[in-house]
């Protein structure tokens, strides 16, 4: 099982940014892909979540109407677009896989887990 996050860079306030999310090793129809973010000195906190099947979304109150997350079943692929980024969006961002057919963003539901990777928002 494999969950491989990319996309992370340095972006000024204001842009834009696509994270992916490629899933191997499991049948991912059976899951929903979630996106989580822990900043320096902080707990980490939910972000977004799709259901694979429904394509149901669910997202934080701080981002929500700026990020938008969607999935590729061909690729076995989720994104997470990130407009509008803020320099309090700075964070290591993980996608992960919940067993079962609805978003949640219970983070205890969320079996496995990607590397991460860096989103930093400076000007």
């Amino acid at each position: 099982v494999q969950l491989q996050a990319s996309g992370g860079g340095l972006v000024h306030p204001g842009g834009s940014l696509r994270l992916s999310c490629a899933a191997s090793g499991f049948e991912v129809g059976d899951y929903a892909i979630g996106w989580f973010r822990q900043a320096p000195g902080k707990e980490r906190e939910f972000v977004a979540a799709i259901s694979w099947r429904g394509g149901t979304t669910i997202y934080a109150d701080s981002v929500k109407g700026r990020f938008t997350v969607s999935r590729d079943s061909a690729k076995s692929t989720v994104y997470l677009q990130m407009n509008s980024l803020e320099p309090e969006d700075t964070a290591l961002y993980y996608c992960a896989a919940a067993r079962g057919a609805v978003a949640t963003r219970d983070e205890r539901a969320f079996r496995y887990w990607g590397q991460g990777t860096q989103v930093t928002v400076s000007s």
